[in-house]
């Protein structure tokens, strides 16, 4: 571990479902994230019953990244509700502690396999704040491409407006439709 207590990047990952126990640990991963406003359109002000009933809904699978126990990680996966014909949609949020350590990366590749295992043939991010490079960055990584840029439609606290970006990526194996097709 490092100093601070997060376990070093060597030490095993594991993903696993949420349980109710989980949710003081996935609160410490999305409280800072929420307050910063910086990457997901919510409320900074949202109260803890509230961030976890959005992100534990009913329509979520919720899943956690823990290395040596810790809690580091947190996504969902659920039916795209802007395009709910077989397409899957997630949100993620990895603990500032653990940024720069792959566990973005392991939940989304955990993502895409859960996705293929429940008939998904495309996952799609709806808003992906532009100035979100290290998103974007994995993002394109990980298959996907901006299939719509939404112009100005984040107000980061800092920056001001900034562009929110429509990104997706087929699972079937077909390549991503042209945004001319998803947004008719």
């Amino acid at each position: 571990m490092d100093p601070i207590g997060v376990p070093g990047p060597t030490d095993a990952l594991l993903i696993r479902t949420a349980n109710d126990a989980d949710e003081s640990a996935i609160w410490s991963v999305i409280e800072p994230i929420i307050r910063a406003g910086e990457t997901y359109a919510v409320p900074q002000d949202l109260k803890p019953e509230q961030a976890l009933a959005w992100w534990r809904s009913p329509h979520h699978e919720v899943y956690v990244a823990e290395l040596s126990g810790v809690i580091v990680g947190t996504y969902f996966l659920r039916a795209n509700p802007e395009e709910p014909n077989g397409v899957a949609n997630c949100g993620y949020m990895t603990a500032p502690s653990a940024n720069g350590r792959g566990v973005g990366r392991a939940m989304c590749a955990h993502s895409l396999e859960r996705a293929v295992e429940r008939g998904f043939t495309a996952m799609q991010f709806n808003f992906v704040a532009s100035s979100n490079t290290r998103a974007v960055r994995l993002w394109r990584s990980m298959g996907f491409k901006t299939v719509r840029t939404l112009p100005g439609a984040f107000d980061h606290p800092v920056l001001g407006r900034v562009d929110a970006l429509v990104m997706r990526r087929q699972l079937d194996g077909k390549p991503s439709p042209s945004p001319e097709r998803l947004f008719v």
